[in-house]
């Protein structure tokens, strides 16, 4: 099979454009990651131990955003199934492909070759395919916070739950009462609004991955959701050894 020069020039210039994306994700995922408020905490019963807990820019983590695609790719399976039994009032699908209607609009878009209209023929004029996109980032930037905040509520990551883990603990904030609502109160001015400032940064570096493809046959999610995986990773082990040298740590990180 030949290649013509245009086909060549748009082949290598997506794989060059993936390693770049690749690599731009995976130093601000790390860089991302220590990004973090601390707040200072002390033992109320052992004298001059102190500690900080950390409240992460991605907080919620990466799982959120897992829920966002899974609710798109749930969303498109209806469609095909309807498709395929007849329906076709949402749009017809050619495999697993929609040619229009809403379930155009609402597909995520997966690499460069299906929003970049002035490399190749997509069979949509360019309002469709800036509205898809518009409608894709939207979905993901919204639904990242949304998903975020329902992620720490069902987790135990949220201001009351930390407030109670803390307390228990023996640890508390200095200045301020050993009283765990007066713990929620001081937390609720970080957790709520750096969970939504994190779910949204996620599902911008989410899309931006999917526009421009990352290397392999990974989706930007299974790219960040890799990273994240490896950094928390290396925190474990750090943690493991801060508690060896501080023994006490171990109520609070919940290891007894």
């Amino acid at each position: 099979m030949t290649i013509d020069g245009a086909s060549y020039i748009q082949y290598f210039g997506t794989n060059i454009l993936a390693f770049v994306t690749t690599i731009a994700i995976f130093l601000i995922i790390v860089y991302v990651e220590s990004t973090r408020i601390e707040i200072p905490l002390a033992h109320a019963q052992v004298r001059g131990a102190r500690a900080r807990f950390p409240v992460k820019l991605i907080y919620a983590s990466v799982l959120p955003m897992i829920l966002v695609r899974v609710l798109q790719a749930n969303i498109q399976m209806l469609g095909m199934f309807l498709s395929n039994v007849g329906i076709t009032v949402l749009g017809k699908f050619t495999g697993q492909q929609p040619d229009g209607g809403i379930m155009y609009f609402l597909a995520p878009i997966n690499g460069p070759t299906q929003w970049m209209w002035w490399m190749t023929d997509l069979g949509h004029p360019a309002w469709q395919v800036l509205l898809r996109l518009g409608i894709d980032i939207t979905f993901v930037v919204v639904g990242g916070a949304i998903f975020a905040l329902f992620w720490i509520k069902t987790a135990g990551l949220d201001s009351k739950d930390v407030a109670r883990q803390i307390q228990l603990s023996g640890m508390s904030i200095p200045g301020y009462r050993r009283n765990t609502q007066v713990l929620e109160k001081y937390l609720d001015r970080y957790i709520p609004k750096v969970t939504i400032i994190g779910g949204v940064f996620i599902g911008i570096l989410s899309v931006v991955a999917n526009l421009f493809g990352v290397i392999g046959a990974v989706s930007g999610t299974g790219l960040l959701l890799t990273v994240s995986i490896t950094y928390r990773l290396y925190e474990e082990v750090a943690s493991q050894q801060i508690m060896e040298m501080y023994p006490f740590m171990r109520t609070f990180f919940g290891k007894e």
